[in-house]
């Protein structure tokens, strides 16, 4: 069950996928309210990274409006790669060489909490681009 409404609240006619949207939205913000916590509790003193957090912080937060907000594809996509950039990042400084001299853990709520919530993201766009596409298409 996509949630598509061809027609309804779109531009032009196009298909909006409410629930997968709805979806996306909800996990970059999450995502970004987990990384401007972590900016707050010390990240903001990491060199490089720090930086890195607070635009995380208000990306996912925009991103989750303009996903709701704006009925093209382009928040989609933009979900999408910030959920796998930041996953992938994470994974990265998880890693034995770690990401710009930082090394983190698969521990903790707000680790987790921001990996699933990235991973949804990623997955929850694709499936609202390709539900917005088939609907859209006919």
């Amino acid at each position: 069950m996509s949630g598509a409404v061809p027609g309804a609240g779109g531009s032009a006619g196009r298909a909006v996928a409410w629930v997968p949207r709805v979806v996306t939205a909800v996990a970059v913000v999450v995502s970004g309210a987990v990384h401007a916590v972590l900016w707050a509790d010390g990240m903001r003193a990491v060199a490089l990274v720090g930086p890195g957090f607070l635009v995380n912080a208000v990306s996912g937060v925009l991103l989750g409006v303009l996903v709701l907000a704006w009925r093209s594809p382009w928040p989609l996509l933009g979900a999408a790669a910030f959920g796998a950039a930041t996953l992938g990042a994470f994974v990265l400084a998880t890693s034995p060489l770690g990401l710009l001299g930082v090394r983190s853990r698969w521990e903790g709520a707000p680790e987790w909490v921001a990996a699933v919530s990235e991973a949804v993201a990623v997955v929850a766009a694709l499936v609202a681009l390709r539900a917005e596409r088939r609907a859209t298409r006919g």
